[in-house]
């Protein structure tokens, strides 16, 4: 089965592109990365802090299976409510440095939106390795649960 969120990732580059049209107007599509209780219902999170605004940052928290938590967070750096939001992002207790995310809200129609997520890795063989985690079908099974969000 196609999975409906894109992963371009160029030979030889350091970055990936994401994009994933969604049947949710403008509005909930920024708030789903923006409302604390959106943003814990699709990405299956705890959020410690969510600050949307310029040097601002944010802190989620995730509990595997085995009870074990996982933190990662990092600083927003610009801030357009509805357009874009530019940020870094850090996994805790991980080999992965820090990341740096470009996220663009597009409206299409009334009732469609687009979001175009630019991501930076420090070098392309890290950004190889988060390639080699389940990294597209996490990211596509996350984003399934924020259209059903929308729907329900």
């Amino acid at each position: 089965m196609e999975l409906k969120t894109k992963i371009n990732a160029e030979e030889g580059k350091q970055e990936l592109l994401i994009t994933r049209e969604f049947d949710l107007p403008l509005e909930f599509l920024f708030k789903a990365y923006t409302e604390p209780e959106i943003v814990e219902q699709w990405m299956g999170t705890k959020v410690l802090k969510l600050e949307n605004k310029k040097h601002g940052s944010y802190q989620f928290e995730t509990t595997d299976s085995q009870g074990s938590k996982h933190g990662f967070n990092g600083v927003i750096h610009e801030f357009s409510p509805y357009q874009k939001i530019t940020r870094t992002f850090e996994m805790e207790h991980t080999p992965f440095p820090v990341q740096f995310e470009f996220l663009e809200f597009e409206e299409l129609t009334p009732d469609t939106s687009k979001l175009t997520m630019h991501i930076i890795y420090k070098s392309i063989a890290h950004r190889d390795q988060m390639l080699k985690l389940p990294f597209a079908q996490g990211i596509n099974m996350a984003h399934n649960r924020l259209q059903n969000l929308y729907i329900n």
